[in-house]
């Protein structure tokens, strides 16, 4: 059986400070409480660790034995609190670039303003072939319909995700006219990935004939992909809700303001392994970002 840890750490401290009035005032306690559990602690173990003189208490040959391993393993129990502390306030939240820099970031800060106490570490990446991965990340923002996810992880739908065709105003005035969905095929259509899907998908939904769904320039990401258009370097496949401020600022416009379409993989949601789901940090985060969802532009 062990000591009473109160014991242990009474004699450790006392051992340290060479008495047990330091010890006592380190401790919060009375010295004769000090003197107490270390008598309680030499009957416990059946052998002597101080020996008492005019001087105050010196160590035995078994106290200083005992005293670099208690030092020691108090320390350890230190060091894994400290690890343990530190783990229970953080939050790692993985997002990928274009959402973090069009929605997360910019709004990042109200949620640390409202949460002081939860130290937020933000991975802007995409998720790689793994997917989430929950002992690498906390909660992630994606798409809710991911395919091959693990029905360990858990979403909540945070705001749609849409696809309509923008470019910069100056695109309209110059080369052949937009009048209709299959005039498209005249322009560069711009990518917001190297899968070329935003096309396919709008393509397939309107049934627009003529237009070549993988021509066209693909970049990394969202972002990307929206600057290039505002460059009028094209026509890119853009979310209306991602892209607000562009339209809101006239630089970009969206030719067929009325096609607008979702796709098979839903809306944007909160994503998180189950065993977290309903953990503080975790519901904080769900709740904040359900409260800061885009709004709509009337473009």
């Amino acid at each position: 059986m062990l000591p009473p840890l109160n014991a242990l750490r009474a004699f450790e401290a006392a051992a340290r400070h060479g008495g047990y009035i330091d010890a006592a005032d380190e401790l919060c306690v009375t010295r004769g409480a000090v003197s107490r559990h270390v008598k309680l602690l030499e009957e416990h173990l059946g052998v002597t660790l101080f020996r008492r003189n005019h001087r105050g208490v010196e160590l035995t040959q078994a106290g200083q034995a005992l005293l670099p391993e208690l030092t020691e393993a108090f320390a350890r129990i230190e060091r894994a609190t400290r690890r343990a502390s530190a783990s229970a306030s953080e939050l790692r939240i993985i997002c990928p670039p274009g959402l973090s820099i069009r929605w997360l970031f910019p709004r990042l800060q109200g949620f640390r303003d409202q949460h002081p106490d939860i130290r937020v570490r933000l991975t802007t990446e995409f998720y790689g072939d793994r997917g989430f991965d929950p002992a690498e990340q906390d909660v992630g923002i994606s798409l809710e319909h991911w395919p091959g996810r693990s029905p360990n992880i858990k979403a909540q739908f945070l705001f749609p995700m849409s696809l309509v065709p923008a470019c910069a105003p100056s695109l309209l005035e110059q080369g052949p006219p937009l009048a209709q969905p299959s005039d498209l095929r005249h322009r560069t259509l711009l990518h917001e990935s190297t899968k070329r899907e935003d096309w396919a998908t709008w393509i397939d939904n309107f049934q627009v004939d003529g237009l070549d769904a993988q021509s066209g320039e693909a970049f990394p990401n969202l972002d990307m992909a929206t600057k290039a258009a505002v460059l009028g370097a094209g026509v890119a496949m853009v979310d209306p809700l991602l892209c607000a401020e562009e339209l809101e600022r006239g630089l970009l416009v969206c030719p067929f303001p009325d096609m607008v379409c979702g796709t098979q993989y839903g809306g944007y949601a909160v994503i998180g392994s189950q065993d977290k789901w309903d953990s503080p940090n975790v519901r904080a985060f769900r709740a904040w970002a359900v409260e800061n969802v885009p709004t709509p532009v009337n473009n």
